[in-house]
C-alpha cells in the first residue's frame, strides 16, 4: 500500500499489525494522528466495510478532521466509518434503541448548565439545604458517583455516611427521575444507557458486537470506568482492539479518567501487543529535553524515550513578573518580538493558563498593548444565554416534556408569567402526574393563577403548538427564522442598544446563520439531529486555527494542538501545579503530566512566566515559583535577565533594559504591584494595609491603614512604600 510509504518503521508497524488487541503507546508529536487514520485506511484496504469500524475519539473536531484525512486516502467510502467521539457514538445509538429503555428517540441531551439547573429546582422543591454545598457543587458529585458507575441506591446504602450525604442521595435519587420525567439525558447518561441497555438485551448487545468488526479508540488514557466498559462489552470476538494514547498525558481524572486502563492493558486483553512510537516530530530538542527532565520524576509511567531529528533549538525562557499584570505586560511585549523575529502570524502563537481566571489580566495587557486574541474554552457560543434562550425553544418543539427548557423561555421575552404563578403549576402539574407542557393547556384549572396570567400562558401554549405543527413542514432553518421573527427577540435586543444586548443581537443573528448553513450542509437532517450535534459540541471543536489572533486557553483545553511558541503562564505553586495540598501522588503526578503536555505543545519556543505576587480571593498573594521549574535541566533554560545553567555567569541585557530602555518608569514593578488589600511598609508610619487607591501616574494616591498611626492617604510617587 503506497500510503504507508509516508511511515516509519514503527509507524508502520503499528498500522499492518492486525493479529489481536494492542496499544500503541504514542509520544507527543510522534504521528498518533496520522497512525489512527492510515491504519484505518489499511484495515478497508483489506476488505474491512468502513460501516463496521468503529473509531472513538475525544473531541468532535478530531473526529472530523481524521474523517476528512481518511477521505483523502481511501476516498468517499470513508464516509461509511462509524467515527465520533463516545457520547456522540452512542448518543446515535440510544437515539435508535430508546424505545428499549422506554425513552422516546427525541430525548434533550442536558449539558452541565441544564443540570444544575434541574439540581437547583430541585433542592428548591424539597426544600434541601446542604451546607457549603451549592447546587453547582451537587451536580459536580452526582456527575463524579455516575462516571464511577455508582447508582443512587448504592450510594446510599454505602456510601452516604453524613446528613449532608444522605441529602446528595434524596437529590441525586429525584435527579434520575426527573430527567426521566423530561425524556432528558445528561453527558453522563450517554455512556451509563448504553451500559443499561446491553446489560439488559443480549440480543441488542449481539447486534453491536456483530457490527463493530473492528474497534479504535484514541486518547485512552483519558477513557474513564464507563468507557472501558462499553469497549470491554463490544470487544469484536477475535478481539480486533486498537488503543492509542500516551500516559504522559493522562490529565483528566477530576472528570473520571483512569491511567490504570492505559497501564493495565496487556492484563486486561490476554495475548496484546505494545508498539511505542518515540520519535517526535513536532518540537526541537531542547523542548523535549526539559519536558523529559520534569515528567521523569512521575513513578506510574510506560517507560518510553522521545527523540528527534530536528534541531536543538533554542533554550526555554523563564520570565519572572512582580505580579499577573506585570506578567501580562512582559508576555505582550515578548509576543511582539517574537513575531518580528521570526517571521510569524499572531495565530502561531498560545498562552496557556491553568485556571480560567489567569485570563483576565492577560486580556487586559493585550488590549492595552493592541495585541488581537481569542479564547477558547471559554464562555462557549452555544453556552451564551441568548443563544441557549433560542435554543431551548427549539428543545420543547422537539421534546415537550422537557421541563427544564420550558421553564427557561416560560417568560422569555417577558410575558407576565411570574414565578409564583410558574410554582402553582409545576404543583398542579405533579398533583396529577402530568407534564408541565400539559398543564399549560389545563391552566384554567389552576384556581390559584389569575385569570390574566392564565390568558397569557394560554397564548403561549398556542405558539409553541403553531411552531410544533410546523417543525416537520418547513426546513430547521426556515423554522428558526421565522420563530426568532416572531417572538421579536432581535426587535428587543437593538432597541435596548447597549453594547450588551447589541452583542446578544449579534449572537442570535449569527445562531440563526449557523442553523441555516447546517441545512445546506445537510438538507436530510431533523430538528433533532441539529439539537443533538449542537448539544455535544465542545469548546475546543470551535477554535479555528485561521484566524489570526493570538491563541488563549486553558492546558487541558490544549490537548492535541500544536503551535511555533508556547507561552505557559502562572507557574507557581498554588496556581501550577494547582494545589500544594496533595492527599496522594497520583494528584501530583497528574499536575506534572499537565505541565509536560503544556510544553510539548511548542514547536520552536517555549515561555514560562510566573509572578512574584497575584491578586487572589480579594486580597494580594505572595507566590513562590512551581516546583515543576526546579525540576527543569538546568541547561535547558535561561532567565529572562541572563542567568542560565549552561550560561551562568553571563551578563546581557535585562528584559527592561531591552525593551524599555528610558520607559522603566512608566512600568515600574514595585508602584504596579500596590492593591487594595496589599501589605506595604513606610519609612516613617511603619506597617500598613491599603485601603484605596485613586488617581493615575504621577498623581496617584493611596489611602492605607498604618497599625500605629491609622489611615494616612500619601502621593504613591514619593511615599517609597515597600511591599511586604
Amino acid at each position: 500500500m503506497k500510503i504507508l510509504n509516508q511511515l516509519n518503521d514503527a509507524q508502520r508497524q503499528a498500522v499492518e499489525y492486525n493479529s489481536g488487541p494492542h496499544m500503541i503507546v504514542a509520544g507527543a508529536g510522534s504521528g498518533k494522528t496520522r497512525v489512527l487514520m492510515h491504519k484505518i485506511a489499511f484495515l478497508i484496504d483489506k476488505g474491512l466495510d468502513p460501516a463496521e469500524i468503529l473509531a472513538l475519539t475525544f473531541t468532535n473536531k478530531a473526529a472530523k478532521e481524521m474523517k476528512e484525512r481518511i477521505k483523502g486516502l481511501i476516498g468517499k467510502k470513508a464516509e461509511n466509518l462509524w467515527m465520533g467521539t463516545f457520547h456522540s457514538i452512542f448518543a446515535r445509538i440510544l437515539r435508535v434503541e430508546s424505545d428499549k429503555l422506554n425513552y422516546k428517540s427525541n430525548f434533550s441531551i442536558y449539558d452541565r448548565e441544564d443540570s444544575q439547573s434541574l439540581v437547583g429546582n430541585i433542592m428548591s422543591n424539597l426544600n434541601i439545604n446542604i451546607d457549603n454545598l451549592s447546587p453547582n457543587g451537587v451536580q459536580h458529585k452526582i456527575s463524579y458517583l455516575k462516571n464511577q458507575m455508582v447508582t443512587p441506591i448504592e450510594y446510599l446504602k454505602h456510601l452516604a455516611t453524613t446528613p449532608s450525604d444522605k441529602k446528595v442521595g434524596e437529590i441525586y435519587t429525584e435527579y434520575n427521575k426527573r430527567l426521566f420525567e423530561n425524556n432528558a439525558m445528561d453527558f453522563d447518561d450517554l455512556l451509563l444507557k448504553p451500559i443499561e441497555l446491553f446489560e439488559n438485551d443480549e440480543k441488542i448487545l449481539s447486534k453491536y458486537k456483530k457490527m463493530f468488526k473492528y474497534i479504535l479508540v484514541d486518547e485512552y488514557q483519558d477513557t474513564n470506568k464507563a468507557q472501558y466498559e462499553l469497549l470491554k462489552m463490544l470487544s469484536p470476538l477475535k478481539d480486533k482492539v486498537c488503543v492509542v494514547g500516551d500516559d504522559a498525558q493522562s490529565i483528566y481524572s477530576w472528570r473520571g479518567a483512569e491511567i490504570k486502563n492505559m497501564l493495565n492493558f496487556k492484563k486486561d486483553f490476554k495475548g496484546s501487543k505494545i508498539f511505542r512510537l518515540e520519535q517526535n516530530y513536532r518540537s526541537t530538542k531542547m523542548i523535549l529535553m526539559a519536558a523529559d527532565s520534569v515528567i521523569k520524576n512521575n513513578v506510574g509511567q510506560i517507560p518510553k524515550t522521545l527523540w528527534t531529528n530536528n534541531n536543538d533549538g533554542e533554550e526555554l525562557t523563564i520570565l519572572k513578573a512582580s505580579d499577573e499584570k506585570d506578567e501580562g505586560f512582559q508576555i505582550a511585549k515578548r509576543i511582539k518580538k517574537e513575531i518580528s523575529a521570526r517571521k510569524l502570524s499572531l495565530n502561531d502563537i498560545a498562552i496557556f493558563y491553568r485556571i480560567n481566571s489567569q485570563s483576565r489580566a492577560l486580556e487586559d495587557a493585550f488590549r492595552r498593548e493592541k495585541i488581537p486574541y481569542k479564547i477558547v474554552g471559554g464562555v462557549e457560543f452555544y453556552r451564551r444565554k441568548e443563544v441557549k434562550d433560542v435554543l431551548a425553544y427549539l428543545r420543547m418543539l422537539s421534546n415537550q416534556n422537557d421541563e427544564e427548557s420550558l421553564l427557561r423561555i416560560m417568560n422569555f421575552p417577558q410575558r407576565g408569567i411570574g414565578n409564583t404563578s410558574i410554582s402553582k403549576m409545576i404543583a398542579f402539574a405533579r398533583k396529577l402526574e402530568i407534564s408541565l407542557f400539559t398543564t399549560m393547556s389545563r391552566v384554567f384549572e389552576v384556581i390559584e393563577v389569575k385569570e390574566r396570567i392564565q390568558k397569557n400562558v394560554k397564548q403561549f401554549k398556542l405558539l409553541l403548538d403553531k411552531y410544533i405543527d410546523l417543525k416537520n413542514k418547513l426546513s430547521i432553518g426556515e423554522l428558526t427564522a421565522a420563530l426568532v421573527d416572531e417572538l421579536g427577540i432581535l426587535k428587543i435586543y437593538k432597541e435596548e442598544g447597549t453594547q450588551e444586548s447589541m452583542s446578544r443581537y449579534d449572537n442570535i443573528q449569527e445562531l440563526v446563520s449557523a442553523v441555516q448553513d447546517y441545512t445546506k450542509s445537510n438538507p436530510d437532517a431533523s430538528l433533532d439531529d441539529f439539537l443533538s450535534e449542537v448539544s455535544l459540541i465542545a469548546g475546543v471543536d470551535q477554535y479555528d486555527e485561521k484566524v489570526n489572533s493570538v491563541t488563549m486557553m486553558t492546558i487541558h483545553s490544549a490537548k492535541g494542538l500544536e503551535f511555533p511558541v508556547v507561552f505557559v503562564t502562572g507557574c507557581e505553586e498554588d496556581i501550577f501545579p494547582l494545589s500544594q495540598k496533595f492527599d496522594n501522588d497520583s494528584k501530583l503526578e497528574e499536575e506534572r503530566r499537565l505541565f509536560y503536555v503544556a510544553v510539548t505543545r511548542a514547536k520552536e519556543k517555549v515561555f514560562i512566566s510566573y509572578a512574584r505576587s497575584r491578586y487572589r480571593f480579594g486580597e494580594v498573594a505572595y507566590q513562590s515559583k512551581s516546583r515543576f521549574l526546579d525540576e527543569l535541566d538546568e541547561s535547558t533554560y535561561e532567565e529572562a535577565n541572563g542567568a542560565s545553567g549552561r550560561k551562568a555567569g553571563r551578563k546581557k541585557k535585562t528584559y527592561y533594559d531591552e525593551f524599555y530602555q528610558g520607559s522603566y518608569d512608566e512600568y515600574d514593578q514595585e508602584r504596579r504591584s500596590l492593591r487594595v488589600g496589599s501589605r506595604v511598609t513606610h519609612s516613617v508610619f511603619g506597617m500598613g494595609k491599603i485601603l484605596q487607591i485613586t488617581g493615575l501616574g504621577d498623581m496617584q494616591r493611596v489611602t492605607i491603614s498604618f497599625e500605629e498611626f491609622g489611615p494616612k492617604q500619601l502621593l504613591t510617587k514619593f511615599a517609597n512604600l515597600k511591599l511586604v
